[in-house]
């Protein structure tokens, strides 16, 4: 048995109906002396059947599964289902109020602390509340993100490869049911301090995506993640088939292999991309140049990509400093 939350809230995941409420942080400080961070947190629950827990704003500065989010709270009933929905649109609510990655109060970043800590920072608080109340509840985890400020992503749906093959098969069964344009899997690793990771971890299919980016709301991919989100309640059984139901064919499937499909800032300066979103590169084509405005006289210092593939990833703030990804490819895979 692990250590208790901190976390207050008066949510019952067990009562059926509809709760709109709030996840009570304890934070003291000088203006407010038994102050708390007031988390949204919404569970809608008819009856017996499976649990699907949606996650938004885990970096504070990606819009479209927050939007989203808030719109299916609003429109979800619970004479709609069969079965249980825990939405948490703004999981870090510091960093999400304050257009950010990461949280204005500790520095910290979401998807980089799992499991978390009930005694740690605030950030590692709110990882540990997901982790022990909301993840051990979920028969289907899904977390959404998008670029951020700082990138720009064709949209797709994704999941984590991991070594357990029966595991994997569960979140590939999931990743269909979204029907995403683009479906990805990551070959990276499989890191616990992300959320994704951390709930499969939990034995808990999990997905993730990135549904745009820029700092801004990509209307196309809005929609995805709605009609997504809705189709996945469907093939869990959740929800009815609607009347207006279409069969889509697969997505196209992608991997990101490893590091080497990543190109990162060789100097600081300003980065002029060499390429566009969707294109394909060869091994050794140019990524881009570094210009270098506080010493016009000096050559700007060219970048390459490492491995072949399409473009799914590229830089959006034009100054980069040393070690910045500029962007990234994937690989086309056969399903």
């Amino acid at each position: 048995m692990g250590k208790p939350t901190r976390l207050v809230s008066d949510i019952d995941f067990d009562k059926d109906g509809k709760q709109v409420t709030w996840l009570g942080l304890p934070h003291s400080v000088t203006r407010s002396a038994y102050g708390r961070i007031m988390i949204p947190i919404a569970c809608i629950k008819n009856g017996k059947g499976p649990t699907a827990f949606f996650q938004a704003g885990n970096h504070g500065d990606e819009y479209e599964g927050q939007i989203a989010l808030a719109k299916l709270i609003r429109a979800l009933e619970p004479d709609e289902i069969q079965g249980r929905v825990i939405i948490l649109p703004a999981a870090n609510l510091p960093a999400a109020m304050d257009g950010a990655r990461v949280s204005p109060i500790d520095g910290g970043n979401l998807n980089r602390v799992f499991p978390g800590d009930p005694d740690g920072t605030v950030t590692q608080q709110i990882a540990y509340y997901i982790d022990s109340e909301l993840f051990p509840r979920a028969d289907l985890f899904h977390d959404l993100h998008s670029g951020g400020g700082s990138l720009e992503y064709m949209p797709f749906a994704s999941m984590h490869e991991g070594k357990d093959a029966a595991m994997n098969a569960r979140c590939r069964d999931a990743l269909l049911a979204f029907a995403p344009d683009l479906a990805l899997v990551w070959k990276l690793g499989n890191d616990i301090r992300f959320a994704p990771a951390a709930a499969m971890h939990r034995g808990v299919p999990a997905l993730g995506g990135e549904f745009g980016g820029t700092g801004s709301v990509d209307r196309k991919a809005l929609a995805m993640v709605e009609r997504g989100l809705r189709r996945q309640l469907v093939a869990m059984g959740i929800m009815e088939k609607p009347k207006d139901w279409a069969e889509l064919p697969p997505p196209r499937r992608a991997s990101v292999p490893g590091d080497a499909w990543h190109v990162f800032a060789p100097e600081p300066g300003l980065f002029e991309p060499a390429t566009d979103l969707g294109e394909n590169v060869r091994k050794g084509q140019l990524c881009g140049h570094v210009h270098f405005i506080d010493n016009p006289a000096r050559a700007p210092v060219p970048c390459y990509f490492r491995e072949e593939g399409f473009v799914v990833c590229k830089r959006h703030y034009g100054r980069v400093e040393r070690g910045d990804c500029v962007a990234h490819l994937a690989v086309d895979e056969a399903w």
